[in-house]
């Protein structure tokens, strides 16, 4: 990754001098009272150039949503699979593609809530490391269900896992990455789904293949490529460091100010040049015991009450547009334009490879144009295309290539705008909120958009009927436009910001609490 902002370093700075990053700041005149821990930690961060060290966190922490993409690509496009004679499991494909779905979200929502309330009580790497474990043990007796029950249980504790990896990862990678890259960074990992759900996609093709996989291990053997590759995951993910930010209002300020600079002597090493002098006051920090659920929340929706309507908006619109319709796509092609099952998995990696190109391309223009007008954009955007694509869907001008084209012009847009959602909810709150935060927003939209939406919307695309399935792109695309209308209205404009400067830690000591 590129970074043209990076910080150039006095040339005459002496190299005797002790590195700047740990150098007090000059402009301190008052004492610390006790109690208190006075921290440049976050300037720190938000200065150092891009650099392997934030690769290493990009890699082990962000590669997990391929993982999630695997999953609900895997399973939709094998729910025929696993309903034929021979399987080896007594499903049918409506408990697969509704039940099994259900329950995926489901255990994403409570897996969110509950690790995202230990993140922020226990720390984020602690919880990335438990989170993914959960994953992977689930994923692999996944594979050796016999009968529907066991297979939705699997389902569950999969969701589980994955639900807490959103709240962990997502509060940590934006705690450890610079301000002025956090938005382009964050798409990015958020969109790499789509990667994870391309690779199901092709993997599905091969392993739907009954010459090369008997009816009976293809699809077991699917759930064994999720294990795999997490497992490559948590032996990178060893390696990544806790959240300073996290550490420093838990009263370990040692431990925060010795990850910075291993850090910036990382950089420094990588780059042949000192980095530049911190300047301005540092944030002074006094420890307070963990919070309550309840505290939290009340705290939240009190203290910031339109970035939580914001949030809501956003999470909520998404979801509709990617659980409720997006991956019924299978089911429309074979309904509508009669692909084979065993071809549905070429036209779903087109779409997947749209949605990842969305945040890749255009992730660097929430850093520089801006949040509030990317994101009402492309959620505005997203929702009129869709709106276009029902009507020509209706009046039976479309082929599956172009039925194709169009959702991946859709999801070019709303891809960004999805990921952006994310963004949003893990940067303006407070830092002792962030894990929980991000859970909430998620379960609550996921709930209603991923659970509520395929038993809804089930029935309306596979019915046959062209009205229901216009219909159900026309509900998606009424709540992604109004998401991003709400967006245009009371955004927050939080580009190249600190997390600081948008909403303050709330052990944060401000001047009127000094002596």
């Amino acid at each position: 990754m590129t970074d043209p902002a990076q910080p150039t370093s006095p040339s005459s700075q002496p190299a005797s001098q002790p590195p700047p990053s740990v150098r007090p700041s000059p402009d301190r005149r008052r004492p610390t009272p006790p109690g208190v821990i006075a921290t440049h930690v976050p300037a720190r961060l938000d200065r150092l150039p891009w650099s392997r060290w934030h690769w290493r966190i990009v890699i082990g922490l962000g590669t997990v949503w391929i993982l999630d993409g695997l999953e609900v690509t895997i399973v939709g496009n094998m729910a025929g699979r696993l309903a034929q004679h021979g399987s080896g499991i007594a499903i049918t494909t409506a408990q697969v593609t509704t039940v099994a779905a259900a329950v995926y979200v489901a255990g994403a929502c409570t897996g969110a809530l509950f690790f995202g309330w230990l993140t922020d009580r226990l720390g984020r790497k602690k919880l990335f490391m438990v989170t993914l474990a959960v994953y992977l043990a689930a994923t692999a007796v996944t594979s050796l269900s016999w009968t529907a029950w066991f297979f939705f249980l699997c389902r569950f504790f999969t969701g589980f896992g994955i639900g807490g990896e959103y709240a962990a990862i997502n509060s940590a990678i934006d705690e450890l990455i610079p301000a002025r890259v956090r938005g382009r960074v964050d798409l990015i990992i958020n969109g790499s789904f789509w990667v994870g759900a391309a690779i199901g996609a092709f993997a599905s093709i091969a392993l739907l293949n009954t010459a090369l996989f008997a009816t009976d291990l293809g699809w077991r053997l699917a759930f064994g490529i999720g294990v795999v590759l997490g497992l490559v995951i948590l032996l990178v993910r060893r390696h990544v460091p806790e959240s300073p930010r996290w550490l420093f209002t838990h009263g370990r300020a040692p431990e925060a100010e010795q990850v910075v600079a291993e850090a910036e002597e990382a950089v420094e090493r990588e780059t042949g040049r000192p980095l530049p002098p911190v300047t301005g006051e540092p944030i002074l920090i006094r420890e307070r015991a963990p919070l309550g659920f309840g505290t939290i929340l009340r705290t939240v929706v009190a203290r910031y009450p339109r970035r939580t309507v914001l949030g809501l908006a956003l999470f909520i619109g998404q979801a509709f547009l990617y659980n409720a319709v997006t991956f019924g796509y299978a089911t429309i092609l074979t309904t509508y334009f009669a692909v084979p099952e065993g071809d549905t998995g070429y036209y779903f990696a087109v779409i997947a490879v749209g949605n990842f190109l969305g945040p890749l391309l255009l992730g660097h223009l929430f850093d520089s144009v801006g949040r509030k007008p990317m994101i009402a954009g492309t959620y505005i955007g997203s929702g009129l295309l869709l709106f276009a694509t029902a009507a020509l869907f209706q009046r039976g001008s479309l082929s599956a290539a172009t039925m194709t084209a169009c959702w991946t012009a859709v999801l070019f847009l709303a891809s960004a705008g999805a990921s952006a959602a994310y963004l949003t909810v893990s940067e303006v709150f407070p830092l002792e909120t962030r894990a929980l935060s991000i859970a909430f927003f998620y379960a609550v939209g996921t709930a209603v958009g991923g659970i509520s939406g395929p038993l809804l919307f089930n029935g309306l695309v596979s019915s046959g009927r062209v009205s229901d399935t216009v219909l159900a792109f026309c509900i998606g695309a009424a709540l992604m436009t109004a998401a991003g209308l709400v967006e245009a209205a009371i955004g927050v404009r939080a580009e190249r910001r600190s997390l600081e400067s948008l909403a303050a830690p709330l052990s944060a000591v401000t001047s009127s609490d000094q002596p």
